[in-house]
């Protein structure tokens, strides 16, 4: 039996360098010594293969799949969009994850120690499967900016992160989504790194007023694009573009 094709390896030349001294902790995690290339092996290219009826009825609703004795603090919205391939063909069955902060800019992380409050109602990760046309959709709240130790005043811009999962372990594509409209994305160390800045509106979630729902919830489309000259930038992408 012949072994399976690898995927194909990133384009590096579309990707951050490792080492961008303007983002501080890319320092201490930039290698220093030349990558070694590893060959796949037939267990990361075959599997293991998630399985769909792992998930729960709630997984989707961040506003609903946490909260205890009342819905979480914050503005409601809705993530939606569509998986797709280059050609723009839907992507069925693909297993898609979020966490973020919560409306305060918080994580539910005992290493998070941001004076803002936890909010007992909201969990902050949820995941969904896209459909036969490759949609997906999430509620949750809207995530605050948060400080972190780049410079002495840096601010993180609202972001959800966003994981998608193909039908093998190496599969897993990891990215963050921006909200449209945000002043601190063009001043974040963060997304300066981004060689390709046409990258920044592939990443940034547009407002969707037809998908809104009255007296609701705020609905934003984002797109995942997995591959091509208009594919969503991703942070461990294992496939060229």
């Amino acid at each position: 039996m012949s072994r399976p094709a690898e995927y194909f390896q990133r384009n590096r030349d579309r990707h951050p360098p490792a080492l961008t001294p303007g983002y501080k902790t890319s320092v201490a995690r930039s290698p220093r010594l030349p990558l070694i290339s590893l060959e796949q092996t037939t267990s990361e290219i075959t599997g293991p293969v998630f399985g769909h009826g792992d998930l729960g009825e709630l997984d989707h609703d961040l506003i609903s799949n946490y909260a205890g004795d009342g819905d979480p603090i914050g503005e409601r919205i809705i993530i939606h969009g569509r998986v797709l391939d280059e050609n723009a063909r839907p992507v069925p069955k693909t297993l898609i994850e979020i966490w973020q902060a919560n409306a305060g800019g918080r994580y539910r992380h005992k290493k998070d120690t941001y004076l803002a409050p936890i909010d007992p109602n909201f969990g902050g990760c949820g995941r969904t499967l896209s459909d036969e046309s490759g949609n997906y959709f999430f509620r949750t709240v809207k995530p605050g900016a948060y400080p972190w130790r780049n410079y002495i005043n840096s601010w993180r811009p609202a972001h959800v992160h966003l994981s998608v999962f193909g039908s093998a372990f190496c599969q897993r594509l990891i990215t963050q989504l921006y909200f449209e409209g945000d002043p601190l994305i063009p001043l974040c160390p963060i997304i300066q790194t981004l060689p390709d800045q046409d990258a920044v509106a592939q990443l940034t979630a547009k407002l969707d007023m037809n998908a809104t729902i009255p007296l609701d919830s705020i609905a934003y489309r984002f797109d995942i694009v997995l591959r091509g000259r208009r594919s969503t930038m991703f942070e461990n992408r294992l496939e060229g573009n």
